[in-house]
């Protein structure tokens, strides 16, 4: 079972990345997809989750700081979810990781390997 991230890189302020999170041989249904972030000797933090029904519906979460600026979204034909970052300021810098959970009887996770954003002036 994997999450690949990809996207990332450096970025100036004010610019805009997209981050990819393609799944695989996850064995349980998430029901859960997200992005967290990391940033250097900081917590790990949720950035934005969406849960999905097995069908087109779903709720999209975000943290505070995102402000509009970050969009969650997902094709779930392509087993993949994406984060549309804008406006990117230097505080956004961090290793961003997606995540997939399944919220029942037995919670179960996976973590991507992580992609590092760095946004610069």
């Amino acid at each position: 079972a994997q999450l690949v991230e990809t996207g990332g890189g450096a970025v100036q302020v004010g610019g805009s990345t997209r981050l990819s999170c393609t799944a695989s041989g996850i064995p349980f249904t998430i029901t859960v997809m997200g992005w967290y972030r990391q940033a250097a000797g900081k917590e790990r933090e949720m950035v934005a989750t969406m849960t999905w029904d097995g069908g087109d519906g779903g709720s999209r979460n975000y943290a505070e700081f995102v402000e509009d600026r970050f969009t969650m979204s997902r094709d779930i034909a392509k087993s993949s979810w994406y984060l549309q970052m804008n406006d990117l300021r230097a505080e956004d810098t961090a290793t961003y990781f997606c995540h997939a959970a399944r919220y029942g009887s037995r919670y179960r996770e996976v973590w991507g390997q992580g992609t590092q954003v760095t946004v610069s002036s």
